[in-house]
């Protein structure tokens, strides 16, 4: 364990000279990609057809010449090699979990996790609470789904490591958002665990149940899963709801240890790099070569301790943009100021303008009279797409009647098309019309018979 008083997990690493971290990361770099060569036929036959040899990488700029992994390559990998694919390093034997995704759009990624690698995990992730301020003997309420989402594991991997108490409590089952506000209230825990959307509907839940969420006296909350945590108006939401520090956190399920990105105690909004656990790079979206210190890009991920199923350069299809650091925590790491946007995926056109769901999230969440939910509808029929939010208010604003519902939808338009650009629609809805979740939230429609319905009753 660290010193109690030192602020640094690994104060010489996480300190170091840039130069100096670039030239280690290079060596281990080199390591790994020797190791997955000589143990993966996955590996050994990607880079065998681009021409790229563990010898030829002789720099991190020569790095970018090997080939980034896809999700779809892994998957492939996996159907051609029952269950865990050509890219396990190690022998089945050594596999301590199983997780995955949960493949309800299509086959699941299983992740195989070797009994070192689960151990390394807990180290690093351990390094991640250390660096929010959290100490042996706090307490952390985990709620998160337990299951194959690997969110909840890797904070209770951690917060065991920490010598920490670990509250495992979970979430997903009817009624379960009740108790655990009876729960908080009575541990009274340091830290806390979930996604955002499920740090707000908690909060909401635990009024509703009479309880003041500051009353729980959290300190320290973190979150992954989704984009939110990073999103001003949103952490400020949630700041103002429990009156705790806001940490987002989190890179990949693939990449666990996750949190190699993570906000730190003094860093400020956004993420901490931590390159010796997990090598980032920001990379253009089709080169897939590294863009520049201030510019956007999709995160790339290398594994440097991990040896179960290591990622080389696998391919996040998420957008952010990156600085060199140091980061005002005094760790000497590049930065995720704004955290990641989200998918690339995620984001669609309305009359030629890209829109990220985020985007719109950020604006709700800044709007005085927002109820705290809302979704995303998209037409895509005709020559001009048109963009539909609904969403609820506070209970005050239906208090006050029409005239304020009216308000309130009027100027969430305004905004809406002062931050995107483009005009959409907006309706306000009944309280408690849009469901809440006990895990990520799935706010945009791509529905045009919704649409068409919607649109004809507004207009």
């Amino acid at each position: 364990m660290p010193d109690p008083k030192s602020k640094y997990w690994l104060p010489v690493r996480e300190t170091m000279d840039p130069g100096i971290r670039e030239q280690k990361i290079l060596e281990r770099v080199q390591e790994v990609m020797t190791y997955a060569y000589k143990k993966s036929v996955f590996y050994r036959d990607k880079w065998d057809e681009a021409g790229v040899h563990p010898e030829h990488i002789s720099s991190l700029d020569d790095f970018e010449r090997v080939p980034v992994v896809t999700k779809q390559e892994l998957r492939a990998a996996q159907l051609r090699v029952e269950p865990f694919g050509d890219y396990l390093c190690v022998p089945e034997g050594e596999v301590h979990h199983i997780h995955g995704t949960s493949g309800t759009t299509g086959r699941p990624t299983v992740f195989a996790i070797g009994r070192d690698d689960w151990r390394t995990i807990a180290e690093n992730q351990a390094r991640i609470l250390w660096a929010m301020g959290l100490r042996p003997g706090d307490m952390v309420f985990v709620a998160a789904i337990f299951g194959l989402y690997l969110g909840s594991w890797g904070a209770m991997l951690a917060t065991e490591r920490l010598r920490a108490k670990c509250f495992p409590f979970g979430a997903g089952a009817p009624g379960m958002t009740a108790r655990a506000a009876q729960w908080l209230k009575t541990m009274k825990p340091q830290g806390f665990y979930s996604t955002p959307s499920y740090a707000l509907h908690l909060a909401e839940v635990a009024r509703d149940e009479g309880i003041d969420p500051h009353d729980f006296r959290l300190k320290t909350m973190f979150f992954s899963g989704e984009p939110g945590a990073s999103i001003p108006a949103i952490r400020e939401r949630i700041e103002a709801s429990y009156g705790a520090s806001v940490f987002d956190c989190g890179t990949m399920a693939e990449m666990t240890p996750f949190m190699s990105a993570s906000g730190t105690s003094g860093s400020g909004p956004g993420m901490v790099l931590f390159q010796d656990m997990v090598y980032h790079e920001v990379c253009d979206p089709k080169s897939f070569s590294r863009v520049g210190w201030g510019e956007r890009g999709t995160p790339v991920y290398t594994h440097l301790e991990r040896t179960s199923q290591p990622m080389i350069r696998l391919a996040s299809g998420d957008l952010t943009h990156w600085i060199q650091g140091p980061s005002p925590c005094g760790r000497t790491y590049p930065c995720f100021p704004d955290g990641v946007y989200g998918r690339i995926d995620d984001m669609f056109q309305v009359r030629g303008e890209n829109i990220y769901p985020s985007e719109i999230d950020a604006v709700l969440n800044q709007l005085t009279g927002y109820g705290g939910e809302h979704r995303i509808i998209i037409s895509r029929e005709g020559a001009m797409d048109e963009l539909l939010v609904q969403f609820e208010a506070s209970e005050n604003i239906y208090a006050e009647g029409a005239t304020a519902v009216d308000s309130l939808r009027q100027r969430a338009s305004e905004d809406l098309r002062r931050v995107l650009g483009v005009r959409s629609k907006t309706e306000v809805l009944d309280i408690n019309t849009i469901p809440r979740t006990d895990h990520k939230a799935h706010r945009v429609v791509d529905d045009r018979e919704l649409f068409r319905t919607l649109n004809s009753k507004l207009e």
